[in-house]
């Protein structure tokens, strides 16, 4: 990567990103010492200006975050490292820096938990039962989740529909991981689309 620390004095914005949720954890700021040893060992270091020394992230939580992508801004001044975080990012215990109301991207999140116990079945977990029930049993819940989808839709409440339309989204997030597939993908589909 071409980075031009030159521009900003020395010092470079970063952006934090869920590499699954997408949802922005914080912000630091990278000299090239700190970009160097971020690559070395795949853990994020950032140059502290409080502290004006090299600070990796987790050095004392031990909630460390694992690099998984860099992308560098248009203008070679900014970067964009997606992390698979340890623990919460921010040192008040919260899951991100910043105080968004809540994850805006929980249904990613959710989709991480669904494969965890698919590769870690829980015994007594509902999703180990319908796992253990196979595809057809899914598909149906997947359906019979949509038709009340659509009776919430028609003649009950906002919460009914909220409450159902949730019912369904989670069965289908288990249908796709039943099926080897992924809202990655899904999306992917839907934006070849729009074009």
């Amino acid at each position: 990567m071409n980075i031009d620390f030159n521009k900003t004095g020395g010092l470079i914005p970063v952006i934090i990103q869920d590499e699954q949720t997408l949802e922005v954890l914080m912000l630091g700021y990278m000299n090239q010492e700190a970009y160097d040893k971020t690559l070395q060992e795949n853990i994020v270091t950032f140059f502290s200006r409080s502290k004006n020394r090299l600070w990796t992230k987790g050095e004392t939580s031990n909630n460390f975050l694992h690099v998984k992508s860099i992308d560098l801004d248009c203008d070679n001044d900014t970067l964009l490292i997606k992390v698979k975080a340890d623990g919460p990012t921010c040192h008040t215990g919260s899951r991100s820096c910043f105080k968004t109301k809540y994850n805006q991207n929980f249904i990613l999140q959710l989709e991480a938990i669904v494969a965890d116990r698919y590769q870690n079945p829980q015994e007594g977990s509902y999703i180990n039962k319908l796992r253990t029930k196979g595809l057809n049993k899914i598909a149906q819940k997947v359906g019979e989740e949509g038709v009340e989808t659509v009776i919430a839709a028609l003649a009950e409440t906002e919460t009914d529909l909220i409450n159902e339309s949730s019912d369904l989204i989670f069965h289908l997030l288990v249908l796709l991981r039943e099926k080897g597939l992924s809202l990655e993908q899904i999306a992917k589909n839907l934006e070849e689309r729009h074009k």
